[in-house]
């Protein structure tokens, strides 16, 4: 429990981790709490059952509850907001600025990583009456940048109206427009100096304390009405200093730095003012929404929220779970009831927010767990549309936190997410480029149908997805459609091989859609003996999301529970399960994505344990289904190609596996169709789920094997030695 308080973490909520055993944070945890706690935004790297789901659920729910406190002890839920502190100082307004525009918290550097548009923002105040004054911007990253001076009512495009002034990066200046000439164009390390003299209604810049000359004249109007330090981005990056800090470049001439601009001689940002009469929180106004790609990882999280928060006293955290395949009416009494934190899957929680039953005008988490699993299931636009409902600061004055977490971060289309809605987020990358886990030894096998005749005594046996019902598929045609319907067949039979070889007790297999894993179960149950069968040795249940909620939490349980031995499922519905310490996985048929395999057979081998991953890689293309017709497949059967309008494509698994090898910098090893794995590869005397030992201890005559090792390293010792000697001697000779 101490461990835990040490990153901040409430007694309350360590006495829960306590009961959970859980002794010491891990790596994610340690470095993840404390950002969060903090107020940052904070991108999440781990594989799944490393602690991530506690590294956001432990921080958020602490916070939720300490704003509850705070509410409690200044009244209701439902009483009007403080009035907002004071004004801090000089620095970048956090409202007064373009929806892509990333300031910090101390207002004090500005970021903007879109690519296509120009984002700007103003200072929280302006100096209107008279004097001479000063402050520096410094670019801090590559990109397109301007800044200057800007009325309130000027557009945050800098320079593109009246009412601003800016200087660019290109080496122009510009107002209402009109781009010139002007100094020299600067980039990523030069200061940028800002003079603004309203004795002499002048504005001028310098580089790098160089003075680029007088740049514009103001009206006395523009003095009168206050000019703001003001930026406007693209794709770039500039800090800011406005007096509190020594200029780099001092400015001389009468200049003095914004910062010390009498208060009477200042005008306020008005956009920078938060709300005093706005309500803090509506019932159904959570402060954390927390989104996952599945209805079990959904789950899984509520519960880690519910055992966490065991111990808090009053008042009350309250939780709710909004899922698909649920009543929506019960999620909605219980909506309206109360609630602080929602944990929802994209679809029920978009419903909830667009008929109102759930408001996001108090949210200052969100949370997207598994978040290349949302991408790929086609979620962006609606992640978009969630994160622009959310104002970016709570009604009490919060700016919203982000936390982005999966088992890889590396993908393009998550970071191009993180960029384009995340501020300023700090990276907690404990699993760098994928890799495949040392505890886990994988390998391929090549299921080829032309050199593999033995599929002909499996068509009666052997459900296949029916993708060739249509097509004249016989023995010795060799046509494409009869080598990919073999493929089908022994797929099924290399699967049980793999089974029976390594007496595998307990395993988790992928395949590729839902009428796979259906036909897969079928046809292991029955030849274990059937459904009915007590001990079946192929006992098997299903997941994915074809099945109802009731059965996929029952199969689930019943696996955990080891009341049957395997589990067959899609990538989807398996994305982020906590099921630890897996001795077996099998590959019915490689991932179309490469980060996915990954996710894959890093499920076995967790927390030291070895484990063994097979995949089954056609040799020959394989048609399979790929539906993007209304029904989603639930009632399709057009085996034509997607390019002739139907639903079938070619799968190339050489060229996937190629890929993988490619992503990973690995060649994986490949065995024969006899499924078993040379002991030379592995390390045979380790069993498929237990612990590793250390190297040499509990083998029988360790001493004899080891010595020709331990003989190598005393030569290489003796002649480390004896260089050392050579070259001191040498020394002291010279």
């Amino acid at each position: 429990m101490a461990a835990f308080e040490e990153l901040g973490i409430m007694p309350e909520i360590g006495e829960a981790v306590s009961e959970l055993e859980w002794l010491l944070p891990t790596d994610v945890q340690a470095e993840a709490v404390p950002l969060i706690l903090g107020g940052g935004d904070v991108l999440m790297a781990a594989e799944t059952g490393s602690g991530k789901t506690g590294a956001f659920c432990m921080p958020i729910l602490q916070i939720v509850w300490e704003t509850l406190k705070r509410l409690q002890e200044g009244g209701s839920s439902g009483a009007a907001a403080p009035a907002p502190a004071a004004d801090p100082g000089w620095r970048m307004s956090l409202r007064d600025r373009g929806d892509l525009l990333a300031v910090t918290p101390d207002g004090l550097r500005c970021q903007c990583r879109e690519q296509r548009a120009w984002h700007g923002g103003r200072a929280t105040r302006a100096p209107c009456r008279a004097g001479r004054w000063y402050y520096e911007a410094t670019v801090t990253d590559e990109g397109l940048c301007r800044v200057g001076w800007s009325t309130r009512q000027a557009s945050l495009e800098l320079g593109t109206d009246r009412g601003g002034y800016g200087f660019g990066g290109t080496g122009k200046k510009s107002n209402n427009r009109q781009f010139d000439d002007y100094g020299e164009p600067f980039g990523k390390d030069d200061v940028i100096g800002c003079f603004l003299d309203l004795d002499g209604l002048q504005i001028r810049f310098s580089k790098n304390g160089k003075d680029l000359g007088p740049a514009f004249d103001v009206t006395k109007q523009a003095a009168s009405e206050g000019l703001f330090p003001a930026v406007v981005l693209k794709n770039a990056e500039m800090a800011f200093n406005f007096g509190d800090a020594p200029f780099k470049h001092p400015p001389g001439d009468g200049y003095q730095a914004v910062s010390a601009v009498p208060e009477q001689d200042t005008v306020a940002n008005a956009a920078s003012a938060a709300p005093a009469s706005k309500r803090v929180y509506a019932k159904n106004a959570p402060q954390a929404i927390v989104l996952e790609p599945s209805r079990e990882l959904a789950e899984q999280t509520l519960r880690q929220i519910q055992l966490f928060k065991k111990h808090l006293k009053p008042p009350a955290v309250r939780e709710a779970l909004l899922i698909g395949g649920v009543p929506a009416r019960e999620q909605r009494e219980q909506v309206q009831g109360g609630v602080d934190i929602v944990v929802a899957t994209p679809g029920r929680l978009e419903d909830f927010i667009n008929n109102g039953d759930v408001r996001v005008d108090a949210c200052r988490f969100l949370v997207l767990d598994e978040a290349d699993g949302l991408l790929t299931q086609g979620h962006e636009k609606m992640i978009g549309r969630l994160h622009a409902a959310i104002p970016q600061v709570t009604p009490d004055g919060h700016r919203l936190q982000m936390v982005v977490c999966s088992a890889t971060l590396h993908s393009f289309e998550v970071k191009r997410m993180a960029d384009k809605l995340m501020h300023f987020p700090t990276w907690v990358d404990l699993k760098g480029e994928d890799a495949v886990p040392e505890t886990v030894h994988h390998v391929l096998c090549m299921v080829d149908s032309r050199t593999d005749a033995s599929w002909a005594a499996l068509e009666r046996r052997v459900q296949t997805d029916m993708v060739h019902a249509q097509d004249a598929v016989r023995a010795g045609s060799g046509s494409a459609e009869t080598l990919s319907e073999a493929v089908k067949l022994l797929k099924a039979e290399y699967c049980l091989r793999a089974i029976d070889v390594h007496k595998m007790d307990r395993a988790l297999i992928f395949c590729r859609t839902k009428l796979d894993c259906d036909n897969l179960e079928r046809y292991l149950m029955q030849r274990g003996g059937g459904p009915r069968r007590a001990d079946n040795p192929y006992s098997c249940v299903c997941l994915h999301s074809d099945r109802s909620v009731a059965e996929r939490k029952d199969n689930l349980e019943r696996f955990k529970r080891q009341q049957v031995r395997f589990l067959i499922c899609t990538d989807v519905a398996a994305r982020g399960l906590d099921i630890t310490g897996l001795p077996f996985m099998i590959n019915v048929t490689l991932p179309d994505e490469k980060t996915n395999y990954v996710h894959r057979i890093g499920r076995v081998g967790r927390a030291d344990r070895m484990g063994l991953a097979v995949s089954l890689v056609s040799a020959v293309p394989e048609k399979v289904w790929y539906h993007g017709c209304p029904s989603r497949g639930k009632s399709c059967m057009d085996t034509r190609l997607t390019e002739r309008g139907g639903c079938c494509i070619w799968y190339d698994e050489p060229r996937l596996l190629a890929d993988i090898e490619d992503h990973l910098g690995v060649t994986i090893p490949q065995i024969g169709t006899d499924l078993r794995v040379p002991v030379n590869e592995f390390d045979g005397r380790v069993v498929y789920g237990e612990r590793r030992q250390a190297a040499g201890s509990g083998y029988q005559d360790h001493v004899q094997q080891m010595a020709s090792s331990v003989r190598e390293l005393a030569s290489l010792e003796t002649q480390a030695q004896t260089l050392f000697i050579r070259r001191h001697l040498h020394r002291l000779a010279a």
